[in-house]
């Protein structure tokens, strides 16, 4: 079994994510070899709450240019799942 903070790297923090944690889903961005299983498992280990189910996705990239030297590169790509708990259950990301 993998250790929950080599999978879970961080949580995703936007407009879109702050109306699906109403509906008790969390957005985590996790590492590219994670597993749907792996995601599930560090969830349920870091936050003590059950999962009902992982859907993951891959994210391209965007492509970047350098406009002094007129090169080009790009940003990184990641991978991020959309955890679903059931419910009664929540985690508290951001409590102060």
């Amino acid at each position: 079994m993998r250790d929950p903070m080599s999978v879970l790297v961080s949580p995703v923090v936007s407009e879109k994510t702050y109306t699906l944690m109403d509906q008790g889903t969390y957005v985590f961005v996790v590492d590219s070899s994670a597993t749907k299983i792996d995601v599930r498992n560090a969830v349920e280990q870091a936050f003590g709450v059950k999962v009902k189910n992982v859907n993951t996705l891959n994210r391209k990239g965007k492509t970047t240019r350098n406009r002094r030297t007129n090169t080009t590169g790009s940003r990184p790509n990641t991978k991020r799942a959309f955890v679903t708990l059931q419910a009664g259950d929540s985690i508290d990301l951001f409590e102060n």
